[in-house]
């Protein structure tokens, strides 16, 4: 995988809005896409994370951008999940199931020994191409403000082209225009 590769596309059954349904990548051309790869249901960080994306989940759909968190474990894992935990009972975005392992095979989370994701972040825009991603050690959970600013910026460069964003780059603040001007004087 790579920046601005098209993201593989995929096929899986995924828990959704307390039903069992098949969705593809490409069931989201035209928006915006987080696949949010993480190690196992029923563990320790993963639900502070899911947690903290349902909690923001309407910030995420006011950007047109679509989260999907995948990991190892079977959709009806993921409905005991949501069943038993007030956190993850929250979530409204599909949770994906890689029982098989392909998906996270094909973005390259997969922890062939443990069988199980590491911590990983893909952002795809609404052509499919990869535009950002991210992957930690598993004991290392994953900051919303950050995966929402990455988000914000993507846009932002995309809608206004040539056009950057420096670091810390928040909507409101200044971007460059990058040029033999600024060479040497930033």
């Amino acid at each position: 995988m790579k920046i601005n590769s098209e993201a593989p596309d995929f096929e899986a059954e995924s828990f959704v809005d307390d039903q069992i349904k098949k969705i593809s990548l490409s069931d989201y051309q035209g928006k915006w896409v987080v696949l949010f790869f993480y190690p196992a249901d029923f563990t320790f960080v993963c639900p502070t994370e899911l947690g903290e994306l349902a909690d923001h989940y309407d910030e995420f759909k006011k950007l047109n951008t679509e989260i999907l968190s995948v990991s190892t474990d079977t959709a009806f894992v993921h409905k005991a999940w949501h069943d038993n935990s007030e956190t993850i009972a929250k979530i409204k975005f599909p949770m994906i199931a890689d029982p098989t392992r392909k998906i996270c095979t094909e973005y390259g989370t997969l922890i062939e020994e443990e069988g199980l994701s590491l911590r990983a972040t893909i952002l795809i825009n609404p052509e499919g191409k990869v535009k950002a991603f991210e992957f930690h050690d598993n004991s290392i959970g994953r900051s919303i403000e950050e995966l929402l600013r990455k988000i914000q910026a993507a846009q932002y460069v995309e809608e206004h082209g040539g056009e950057v964003c420096p670091m810390n780059w928040k909507p409101g603040e200044k971007t460059l225009k990058p040029g033999l001007d600024l060479v040497g004087k930033i």
